[in-house]
């Protein structure tokens, strides 16, 4: 899109919104999410305890490996509960648009600490692979089993909440991610128990974390998007400008900046120009209106300037 100077006459710069009074840029925090990643940290780390003494004990490295997932995962989801604090705050006269995008750090933090941890069990894998090490089968496959259910409910409390929320969704992430692990685990344990490869528990150990690398290094690149202010997936900056031209009463449209502000809400700046004898006090709502509804925008706000001075640009 051109580049354009904004040192000009704003009166014909209109906000469109439903509801102008008292309005705020920032969703209000889901406080249902809050409270389930608050019950599932508080099982997560009680659990991640017990699994990392059994898996020194067992020698294994899959328990080990799902262990520092779910002592990450507890950090994380402690990092989340931070960020929903932090989030709920009002905004202030510096921070128009609240403390929302917390969440976006929160989201790409613990995208970022899970792409490393698997980074590690790799690495790990690979010493295993060329130094087999004893695992005592039994004490693993009890301690698997019990990680298993303790992710699975951890998992189900999560998915119901918002997965909108991207906050919410790393940590089910992190939690999914455990749920392989503990599958992994005890796919290893009976491996071991009937065949004595001890093997199995390295390779089972790399395929989890592969399978965890996907989502997690999509949380990232979805968090990064978010804050570079990409525009919205699904919207194409120039054909929306070409589409705006369309509308009744417009005669130009162009300098279309588009971008998520947080996990539901997306936030637009547009700016026209009137056909002759419109006025020009009708086209933000018109403009707007098209806008929320075309592309689940929002917010818009619609700058009305002289006829031809687009062009200018």
């Amino acid at each position: 899109m051109p580049q354009h100077d904004h040192d000009h006459d704003h009166a014909g710069h209109s906000h469109d919104d439903h509801d102008h009074a008292g309005h705020s840029h920032a969703p209000k925090v889901t406080s249902s999410n809050a409270r389930r990643i608050r019950l599932v940290f508080i099982i997560t780390a009680a659990y991640a305890l017990v699994q990392a003494v059994g898996g020194w004990m067992a020698g294994s490295l899959a328990l080990i490996a799902d262990s520092g997932h779910m002592i990450s995962d507890s950090a994380a989801l402690f990092l989340a509960l931070i960020a929903y604090r932090i989030a709920a705050r009002e905004p202030d006269a510096r921070r128009t648009y609240g403390f929302e995008r917390v969440r976006v750090l929160a989201a790409l933090a613990n995208g970022s600490v899970l792409l490393l941890l698997t980074a590690w069990i790799v690495w790990e894998a690979i010493a295993r692979f060329r130094q087999p090490v004893e695992v005592m089968a039994g004490p693993m496959l009890v301690v698997a089993v019990i990680g298993l259910l303790v992710n699975i409910v951890g998992a189900l409390v999560l998915n119901a909440g918002n997965k909108g929320d991207s906050n919410l969704r790393g940590a089910l992430l992190h939690v999914i991610g455990d749920l392989l692990g503990s599958v992994g685990a005890i796919a290893a344990a009976i491996g071991i128990m009937f065949t004595g490869w001890t093997i199995l528990d390295p390779i089972l150990s790399v395929i989890v974390a592969l399978l965890v690398v996907r989502s997690a290094w999509r949380l990232v690149s979805d968090s990064i998007q978010v804050l570079l202010q990409a525009t919205p997936t699904g919207i194409d900056a120039r054909r929306a400008e070409e589409e705006l031209q369309t509308l009744p009463g417009v005669a130009e449209a162009g300098h279309l900046h588009a971008w998520t502000l947080t996990d539901d809400a997306s936030v637009a700046t547009v700016h026209v120009t009137p056909e002759a004898g419109v006025d020009p006090l009708t086209l933000p709502e018109q403009v707007g209106e098209h806008l929320r509804q075309r592309y689940g925008l929002t917010h818009v706000t619609v700058q009305v300037d002289p006829p031809g001075s687009l062009q200018q640009h």
